[in-house]
């Protein structure tokens, strides 16, 4: 069976045409013979192995300003529309794997391994299983709304000239349609004229929940079930998937994000879901038209029906003489109602999203009842599942601030109240706060912030709100509270102190918050027995731990531990810490949920996210897990339905199965010799990182080498670049620090120092066969090698030089040497220990950088060209911020 009529080389030839003609029309023919001699002469140059740019350059040097901008653009817009073709052939593939029965990493292979486990196992570890992906905010998408809209457009027409059946008037029509979207594309500014503002991004976020996800779970459990039913277990699926989101919520370093915008935020996520879930049920009255007397309502059906009428009698009476002989009718004509007073003063409306399940369930029982399960099957049940995953909250929010801040508030209110909270040593501040928590009266008035710094006002103000969130919305929709930089006990009681002050904690009998301690430093990792052992003792906070079901759930933090520590050593401190907060909890039998504050690119817990899944130690897969989402990783996955019910699965399918061997296997065999081979390259590594950071000149060479200081100035995101106005590698946030090396194709933050470490362990008596194997045999290892084999193979060191070439000569030497060799040194032991011939081995990630590769070149010499001016005008600083956000699409990442 054919499933297309297309493949990847035809749509990128097609829309690259397409580009071309639409460049001649809107500009001239000598601006299309521009981009067609820097594209040909790029394409000639990497197939000739050339790299010394001359013919690019003196293209480029010819170019007036004007040509240069629209080179910019013509490159920026191919690598957009590139993107979509891509994304096409991903589809594809996991169509045509699942229309050959193998889809890898699918359902189908989880199922089989659940099976063989046999039915109570199975059923433990789908019990034990709770996926929650954190959508975030941080500034990483780098395109603008509009443009996203435009594009989907144009991916839409690509699927029609794809999956249809279309005469040839039919595919000139759609063909045309392409051809405007480009055109009007070319037409459309690229660059935000403004910041976005916390809200445009909590939009954002919605817009895929809503959009996608929305229609994508219900058909997501029901394959499950499917694969379930295939393999003689029980297809009875418990909740699996939860959403949630810190847009519109996370304050850390957002001081735009305040108490209005989560308030906004709050009313705009449920206000979209009950209108989801209202045309869902008025769509069902177009179905459930069964006749009374040709049915039996069964009891849980009719007794839900006559609370209904009691509730809502006029409604109820309008309804009867509608629908005088058809109940499913009666019954959805009420639940519409009920959804209608959820945001409605008068009574009768849903008091959480459990009654419109049951009701749901109601309805499907009795159809089932009556010999109509497919109906049942077909349009009930997706829905109940979508109810069961958004609730009434669409996802729910999580608040984070800096521990400083929450310090800072509570010495500055004290004060005022003549205790002496800033000159408490840490024993002392655990004494007062859980005093403080367990007390019976409050210590505080959230409401006084007369005469209180802006940032003590906020804290207040933020927690008393809270309360008012929980009321107002259910305390699911904004229920945990993420501490950065929590370094100490202290900063954790203080959260539950304001938390029990605002009325959300009351010691010892409710907790509607989890206090979520983001451990990100060497010193906090290396102190969590520290930390967790006195929280988990202490009793104002057993308390609240207890009355949240003893679940802990601890945030690592993997961008700031990257940049602290280097590749290398960062993943062996994570991996090392992991396993010691699973011990941890163990020994106070607390239950452990592990939050990854993963990143989109490699140096920041990117990666495939299965294979980081399954990497992990079996000591913490306690089956329910927790990780950010953000930046262009969100568009990538779930933009298209497609590609994001594939994802779904390949989390399901990564989790369970990792849950299952954690619990056939609870502790994690790893040999001793491996440990001590790690211990000793990671050591090496963080020293060599280290070294390099440390080097004289450091900063200045990063500012001169990379477009740092374009980037700061870019309206990628709400947050501010750095922390403080102080220049310094440890003030800049994470995101603008990867961003930076990854535009100046010099990605040294995937793998710098990994080969110094590894070289230090094979010189000081290890083998290289036991690197082998442990590549073969240890997740940890092996997912650690490909993705630093992933960030080399996006280095181009050929272009770097080029950027490096803008520095001192001093610190050309000094520091790029040093990058340098550390290139040449990984690149060359990754594949030793691989064997393979190349750093990806061949595959569909390699064609595609060899496929992109040329197109990027003429963007990184256009921008490096830019950057060496002194001056520039206007329109060269449009062209320079237009080349970032090219680069960025021709690389898929920012930071």
């Amino acid at each position: 069976m054919r499933l297309y009529h297309r493949d990847v080389q035809q749509d990128v030839r097609e829309l690259g045409t397409i580009l071309g003609e639409v460049l001649g029309e809107q500009r001239s023919s000598d601006a299309f013979e521009t981009v067609e001699a820097l594209r040909t002469d790029a394409i000639d140059n990497r197939a000739a192995d050339a790299y010394d740019w001359k013919q690019l350059s003196d293209t480029l040097g010819r170019a007036d300003e004007e040509r240069s901008l629209v080179v910019a653009r013509a490159f920026t817009t191919y690598f957009e529309l590139i993107n979509l073709a891509e994304e096409r052939e991903r589809i594809r593939a996991v169509r045509e794997q699942s229309q050959a029965g193998v889809p890898d990493d699918g359902l189908e292979e989880m199922a089989e391994e659940l099976a063989e486990a046999g039915e109570g196992t199975a059923r433990q570890v789908l019990d034990d299983v709770l996926i929650q992906p954190t959508f975030t905010a941080h500034p990483t998408e780098a395109r603008r709304k509009t443009v996203k809209a435009k594009l989907r457009s144009v991916a839409a027409d690509l699927e029609t000239l794809d999956e249809r059946l279309l005469t040839d008037k039919e595919t000139s029509q759609v063909t045309r349609d392409v051809r405007a979207e480009v055109t009007s594309l070319w037409q459309t500014p690229q660059i935000r004229d403004r910041k976005p503002e916390p809200f445009d991004e909590a939009l954002n976020v919605q817009w895929y929940l809503e959009n996608v996800l929305f229609d994508v779970v219900g058909e997501f459990y029901e394959e499950l079930e499917s694969a379930l039913d295939d393999h003689g277990l029980d297809a009875s699926v418990p909740q699996l998937l939860a959403f949630r989101s810190w847009a519109g919520s996370d304050r850390d370093g957002n001081p735009y994000v305040t108490p209005d915008v989560t308030t906004k935020t709050l009313e705009r996520q449920r206000r979209a879901v009950l209108e989801h879930y209202r045309e869902e049920v008025a769509g069902l009255t177009g179905v459930l038209s069964q006749d009374g007397g040709q049915i039996e309502v069964g009891e849980a059906l009719a007794a839900s029906l006559a609370a209904d009428r009691e509730r809502l009698p006029s409604v109820a009476e309008a309804l009867e003489e509608r629908y005088p002989t058809e109940p499913y009718r009666q019954k959805l004509g009420l639940m519409i109602e009920r959804i209608r007073r959820i945001e409605d003063p008068r009574s009768g409306g849903y008091d959480d999203a459990a009654g419109l399940r049951d009701d749901l369930e109601a309805l499907a029982g009795d159809l089932r009842a009556n010999d109509a399960g497919i109906v049942a099957e077909t349009h009930v049940d997706p829905l109940i599942r979508t109810v069961e995953t958004f609730g009434f909250s669409l996802a729910s929010l999580d608040l984070r601030d800096h521990q400083e801040n929450h310090t800072e508030t509570l010495a500055e209110v004290l004060d005022r109240q003549g205790t002496d909270y800033a000159g408490m040593n840490e024993a002392e501040r655990v004494e007062f706060l859980t005093d403080a928590i367990l007390a019976d009266h409050s210590l505080l008035d959230l409401d006084d912030t007369a005469d209180l710094s802006d940032t003590a006002a906020r804290v207040l103000t933020r927690f008393d709100r809270l309360a008012d969130w929980q009321r107002e919305f259910g305390a699911d929709a904004i229920d945990t509270y993420c501490i950065s930089m929590c370094e100490e006990p202290s900063h954790v009681l203080e959260v539950l102190f304001l938390a029990s002050e605002a009325g959300v904690v009351d010691a010892p009998t409710y907790s509607g918050l989890d206090v979520v301690p983001l451990l990100e430093t060497e010193y906090a990792l290396s102190g969590a027995r520290r930390i967790m052992g006195t929280l988990f003792e202490n009793e104002a906070y057993g308390a609240a731990l207890a009355a949240r079901d003893g679940v802990q759930e601890i945030m690592l933090g993997y961008s700031d531990s990257n940049k602290e520590s280097g590749y290398l050593a960062a993943q062996w401190s994570l991996y090392r810490n992991q396993k010691r907060l699973a011990a941890i909890c163990d020994d106070y039998d607390v239950e452990l949920r592990l939050f990854h504050g993963r990143g989109g690119s490699i140096s920041r817990g990117g990666g495939p996210m299965n294979d980081a899944m399954l990497a992990l130690p079996n000591e913490t897969v306690t089956g329910q897990i927790k990780f950010t989402e953000q930046g262009e990783a969100i568009a990538e996955k779930y933009a298209d339905p497609r590609i994001a019910e594939r994802e779904l699965e390949q989390m399901v399918n990564a989790q369970v199965r990792a849950r299952l061997d954690a619990t056939e296997n609870p502790t994690e065999s790893v040999e001793e010799e491996w440990v001590t081979a790690m211990e000793t390259a990671a050591d090496a590594a963080r020293e060599s990182y280290r070294n390099l950071l440390e080097t004289d000149g450091f900063v200045r060479f990063f500012e001169q080498a990379t477009p740092i200081t374009v980037i700061e100035d870019l309206n990628l995101g709400s947050r501010p670049a750095s922390r403080s106005d102080e220049r310094s590698v440890e003030d800049l946030r994470a995101i603008p620090w990867v961003f930076s090396w990854t535009q100046a194709r010099c990605i040294i933050t995937g793998w710098y120092s990994l080969a110094t470490g590894l070289e230090t362990y094979l010189d000081d008596g290890g083998s290289l066969d036991v690197l082998r194997e442990m590549y073969d045999e240890w997740p940890f290892f092996r997912t650690m090698i490909d993705n630093a084999a992933l960030a080399l193979a996006r280095t181009d060191m050929a272009i770097a030089t080029r950027y490096a070439d803008l520095a001192d000569e001093d610190l050309q030497r000094r520091v790029f040497g040093s990058i340098a060799d550390e290139y040449d040194a990984a690149a060359s032991l990754v594949k030793r220990i691989t064997g393979r011939e190349t750093l990806l081995g061949g595959g569909w990630l390699e064609e595609s950088l060899e496929r992109r590769n040329p197109y990027v070149d003429p963007l990184n010499l256009l921008q490096a060209r830019l950057l060496d001016k002194d001056e520039r005008t206007d329109l060269e600083e449009r062209t320079l911020r237009l080349t970032v956000k090219g680069i960025a699409a021709g690389m898929k990442n920012t930071g």
